[in-house]
């Protein structure tokens, strides 16, 4: 018995000091974690400040935001950011008024209408859609989008905002649909019970029960894809095309922030010219943007947030 009682002591001694162990390695090994994402971050950000403000100290910041013109390749450089934004601005919006609805809409089925073996279809079709990279889906705009919006079209350029717009908003749906549809799968079945039990139909309850209960993690996901869709590269650098312009027409080449960095970065820019450190004060820009974007998001969940 004496001899039991030992070993089990010394089991219990022997767990204690790996449990000691473990308790104060995981701890520091998750703080080194943290701390070194912490400081790539800080890393990015004094590194996009420290060369955007050498590029305010050769082009002034007035033109930089009050002109319309974005030509740093000529003789006479001009540099009015206006004309990228509003290229992005415009495939963003198209996007969005494309994946908005067909997100949502996919949203609810799965949610509200769909059955099990129906989900257990959609959502892995939704998943590899998400996975599909950004490439693919440019040239999917330049060699097939493209080509079939201007049989219906024909005054539609080659590049143009309505083909990477529709494309980008393609690439989104699954963001949408997924982050939709986990807000409303959150929603309680008694809020649904108790709709149907006053005689509202699926259709009602769907839209004017779960939908509005919901609000904050739809609206959430549709700020986040949106935010998405600013930063989007490679279908709007193969599918839009390299012409800045300031106007409001969808059917000529466009330049977005994010095809400009690409068109200098992979260039003939020289280290240290004035082409090279503006797309540090592009970049800046496009990082505002979707910073902004994301803590309106934050804020939308935290503002509306329903709680059960």
């Amino acid at each position: 018995m004496k001899s039991q009682g030992s070993i089990r002591e010394m089991i219990a001694n022997n767990q204690r000091k790996k449990r000691g162990i473990s308790d104060k390695l995981v701890p520091i090994i998750l703080a080194i974690i943290a701390i070194i994402s912490i400081l790539t971050t800080i890393g990015i950000l004094v590194t996009l400040l420290t060369e955007t403000i050498t590029f305010f100290t050769r082009v002034s910041l007035t033109e930089f935001l009050f002109t319309k013109e974005w030509n740093p390749f000529s003789s006479s450089p001009k540099y009015g950011i206006w004309a990228l934004i509003l290229g992005t601005l415009k495939v963003t919006f198209i996007a969005t008024i494309f994946a908005v609805p067909v997100g949502l809409g996919a949203a609810i089925y799965l949610s509200e209408y769909a059955s099990k073996r129906m989900r257990s279809i959609i959502k892995p079709i939704l998943e590899i859609l998400a996975g599909i990279p950004t490439i693919v889906f440019g040239f999917f705009a330049l060699t097939f989008v493209t080509p079939t919006l201007r049989h219906l079209f024909p005054d539609l350029g080659s590049f143009n905002s309505i083909s990477p717009g529709l494309v980008v908003g393609v690439m989104i749906i699954p963001l949408i649909t997924s982050m939709s549809e986990d807000a409303m799968a959150s929603v309680p079945n008694k809020i649904r019970e108790g709709a149907l039990g006053l005689g509202a139909t699926k259709f009602e309850v769907s839209l004017k029960v779960v939908l509005p209960a919901a609000i904050s993690g739809i609206v959430a996901s549709i700020v986040l894809a949106i935010s998405r869709a600013i930063g989007e590269t490679m279908i709007v650098s193969l599918a839009a095309g390299s012409t800045p312009d300031s106007s409001f027409s969808l059917t000529g080449s466009i330049q977005t922030m994010t095809g400009y960095i690409v068109q200098v970065a992979t260039g003939d820019a020289t280290f240290g010219s004035d082409i090279y450190y503006s797309i540090y004060a592009v970049g800046f820009t496009l990082f505002l943007f979707t910073l902004v974007m994301n803590l309106i998001s934050q804020w939308i969940s935290k503002r509306f947030r329903e709680e059960y």
